[in-house]
């Protein structure tokens, strides 16, 4: 089983910068998408194969998820069933027969972090919603996180402390919900890694230079971590100022 995640800012910009030859590329089983920008009529994606799932955010141009996949789902729901948490167009879940694959895209804490009360609430909702799902059967979920995990895994860590992606509040969540039982599968595969990065800002030519953050994850039930054969980060592949990170499971 093979899962892709990528936060692709903006995906009819994407499609513009190779996008499908990218999908293509990959040849997931599920692939995940964040901040999609779109609603899914603004353009047309033929994706053979593959059965289309959006989530967009009732603000035109902003936030949004969607996910494609060869397998059909026993049922898929939108949003975290929490009306102040729901029209952002954060989170996909498609429910399989053997776990359930969450799509999300968490809020920035912004500048100043003028969002960052509401990402602490956004974060305790979204782990009892995890927890929820995962006394059902296992949960596998895969996103832009919006933030670095520890000092490995930004190439500047003493100069953002302060800043949206690095806070101890942000990382602390993080921490609670891997404690809740999950695990962060990059680094159980690759756990001194350094300069493993997924993001990459546009200003000075920061992923030339790979002065990057790790803010994309697949996290999963610790009670698959046997099941993990590849958790990997796609760098090579552009067309975002993110790029892919890849899963590959077996049961």
């Amino acid at each position: 089983m093979k899962l892709i995640s990528w936060n692709v800012n903006g995906l009819r910009a994407c499609l513009k910068k190779n996008f499908m030859e990218s999908f293509a590329a990959t040849d997931a089983d599920i692939f995940m998408v964040q901040e999609t920008k779109m609603q899914p009529q603004q353009a047309l994606l033929e994706l053979d194969g593959y059965r289309q799932y959006w989530n967009s955010a009732e603000r035109k141009g902003y936030s949004g998820t969607a996910l494609f996949t060869r397998l059909e789902p026993i049922d898929v729901t939108f949003g975290i069933g929490i009306d102040e948490h729901d029209h952002e167009g954060r989170v996909i879940t498609a429910e399989f027969d053997e776990f359930y694959a969450v799509n999300i895209y968490t809020p920035n804490a912004g500048r100043e972090l003028a969002r960052l009360g509401y990402r602490m609430e956004w974060e305790d909702a979204f782990r009892e919603y995890l927890i929820a799902l995962d006394k059902k059967k296992p949960v596998v979920v895969g996103g832009d996180l919006n933030v670095a995990r520890n000092p490995i895994d930004l190439k500047n860590p003493s100069a953002n402390h302060h800043n949206a992606g690095f806070t101890l509040e942000e990382r602390g969540k993080l921490e609670e919900l891997l404690s809740a039982g999950f695990i962060d599968t990059f680094r159980v595969m690759h756990p001194k890694e350094a300069g493993a990065y997924t993001w990459w800002s546009y200003i000075g030519r920061a992923r030339d230079r790979n002065a990057g953050w790790r803010i994309d994850y697949f996290l999963m039930s610790a009670r698959l971590k046997e099941k993990i054969v590849d958790a990997s980060i796609k760098r090579s592949i552009l067309g975002s100022d993110h790029c892919p990170v890849q899963l590959i499971f077996q049961f």
